[in-house]
């Protein structure tokens, strides 16, 4: 990974962000005072709803779109006094497939390295198109790849000058599972070699397999921005599934203050909050009423259930 101008160490945050706004003419207010720090060398995901702001912050920090006020640095550079250094240290994945059909790769990669300012004999064509699995079409037109093909030479295109800031807007967006899985694979690797990537995704599980840290943005506002472990923390629900040993017409009465229910005869779905009862409890009552335990499962509470209430709360 190349260091991009004017920094010989690294900074602590990958992306610095500071109040940054941006209200469209006519008075629609895509981002509202957003500050969030990206530390260096992680996943960071960026969530939110259609329209939330998301696309609006990745272009500002392309930039493809002005802001209205804030500041913003991109591997401690500013993006207004240091405009062109700071595109240096960042690639960015777009949503849309915007790729030239009558190039190919090796030409389509060679044109952005050469437009990045990269000399042709530090140029790594041949060895990104290989790592994304692209080397045996580098000579065929782009018009001819399929889907997945050209969502994995879109990230090959952004990574041509080597930037330590990779950001993915919905990088996996209409592919299968297959394409998915590996794009995932790459996205960890480039990251265990020092990139840090900045993930948007629809996708939750995406988000909770991948993310080191995740901030949330609803109509133009952050509502979140922790560790993943900390988010997960904040939806303190659990559920216990236990098989019982006979049939049930009922809830016993020594469970009712746990608000069990019953999923057919022989299963109770007892719901508790761990940092007010344990699971020890709760068996320990099913035994008082003489039952038996045939089997038992944990659902815990997911990235899609702290989303869904973030969001309904800064409704």
């Amino acid at each position: 990974m190349q260091t991009p101008p004017n920094r010989t160490v690294p900074p602590d945050n990958a992306l610095e962000i500071q109040g940054l706004t941006k209200i469209y003419a006519g008075g629609k207010t895509a981002l509202d005072a957003v500050s969030l720090n990206v530390p260096r060398g992680i996943v960071f995901g960026l969530l939110g709803p259609n329209g939330a702001g998301k696309s609006t912050l990745i272009n500002i920090l392309a930039g493809l779109v002005n802001k209205t006020a804030g500041t913003a640095k991109i591997w401690g550079i500013d993006i207004d006094q240091g405009a062109r250094d700071s595109r240096g240290a960042i690639g960015i994945v777009p949503q849309e497939l915007n790729i030239d059909p009558f190039f190919t790769p090796r030409e389509l990669l060679d044109l952005q390295a050469g437009l990045y300012g990269v000399p042709a004999r530090a140029r790594r064509t041949m060895e990104i198109l290989e790592a994304v699995g692209l080397a045996d079409k580098a000579d065929s037109y782009a018009r001819t790849l399929s889907g997945g093909m050209r969502r994995r030479l879109l990230v090959a295109k952004a990574l041509v000058h080597s930037p330590p800031v990779l950001v993915l807007d919905e990088p996996t967006a209409g592919v299968d599972i297959e394409l998915r899985q590996g794009l995932w694979a790459y996205v960890r690797e480039l990251n265990r070699a020092g990139t840090t990537v900045v993930l948007t995704t629809h996708y939750l599980q995406e988000a909770e397999e991948l993310c080191d840290r995740i901030a949330i943005i609803n109509r133009g506002k952050l509502v979140a921005d922790e560790t993943k472990a900390d988010l997960l923390a904040r939806v303190d629900a659990k559920e216990l599934r236990i098989q019982i040993d006979r049939d049930l017409a009922a809830i016993p009465a020594g469970l009712a203050r746990f608000a069990a229910r019953l999923d057919g005869a022989r299963t109770l779905i007892v719901p508790y909050r761990p940092s007010r009862i344990g699971a020890g409890e709760i068996l320990a009552a099913i035994a008082a009423e003489g039952l038996g335990v045939a089997d038992l499962s944990t659902r815990e509470s997911d990235l899609e259930d702290v989303f869904l209430k973030l969001v309904r709360q800064a409704a």
